[in-house]
């Protein structure tokens, strides 16, 4: 336990060190502002494109802009953040071994899995950190501008995108077991996503697939049932485990 804590406060210091956890901070809290900021922007931008609309022989009529607004442009956002953190930490574990720093380590007796184990645990930290701030800096400001309940079950729509995350970051681990290049760590990751989503073109087996979470949006204006999402909540979380495991399986017969 006590190579395992190390290790996480060195992975920590140097993500402090290079900046990363606060651009990261500040870009989870710009998309949390954004959502209500955006969704209260609307009405006077389209009062500003009404002559240009009226020109093309198109009338806006009035729009009612409420906390169903501001947490649909939330889920329009968060893809962006997690795009944006698998492209940054898709060499979290191979420009390490690629320099060498990982030898020294498990010379001096530290465990492979416990490396492993603490890179996936600081992913899985800072993407639970950034959502729960994006999500607690858009509901405050939905509440003190409109009402959160006329959004539907925003909380599970939140959870169901935030655990499709957590799939494709565990991609990044196990992935980095197998590959050299940080490039082919993030096509990983993408691939994995192409191909759940072209198997949710497939009807039978579309409600049981990890992209079928992005839908969770449709829970916001009611047209969803929080029920509809639970094959695909718990393939997700053995999908998870499968990763992990395999990642830790996979880096204990690497050779370095």
């Amino acid at each position: 336990m006590k190579q395992f804590t190390a290790f996480m406060k060195k992975e920590l210091l140097e993500q402090l060190r290079t900046g990363k956890i606060l651009i990261f901070t500040i870009i989870f809290g710009l998309f949390g502002i954004m959502n209500p900021a955006i969704a209260k922007l609307t009405p006077w931008m389209m009062e500003l494109m009404n002559d240009q609309l009226a020109e093309s022989g198109i009338i806006a009529g009035s729009i009612k802009v409420t906390a169903l607004t501001s947490w649909t442009q939330y889920f329009k956002n968060m893809p962006m953040a997690l795009i944006i953190l698998l492209i940054t930490y898709g060499s979290i574990l191979t420009s390490e071994c690629q320099r060498g720093t990982l030898i020294l380590l498990i010379t001096k007796g530290m465990k492979r899995w416990k490396i492993l184990t603490a890179k996936t645990v600081f992913l899985f930290s800072l993407w639970t950190a950034g959502n729960l701030l994006g999500y607690a800096v858009t509901y405050a400001y939905n509440a003190f501008f409109w009402d959160n309940s006329t959004a539907g079950s925003h909380f599970l729509a939140a959870f169901c995108f935030y655990l499709m995350g957590l799939w494709l970051i565990s991609i990044l681990p196990a992935a980095s077991a197998f590959l050299q290049s940080a490039t082919a760590v993030i096509l990983s990751a993408g691939g994995a996503f192409a191909a759940s989503y072209l198997l949710g073109l497939i009807p039978k087996i579309h409600n049981c697939l990890p992209t079928h979470l992005m839908d969770s949006v449709e829970l916001l204006a009611g047209t969803a049932d929080g029920s509809s999402y639970t094959k695909a909540i718990i393939i997700t979380l053995i999908l998870i485990v499968i990763n992990i495991f395999t990642a830790i399986y996979s880096f204990n017969q690497k050779n370095l």
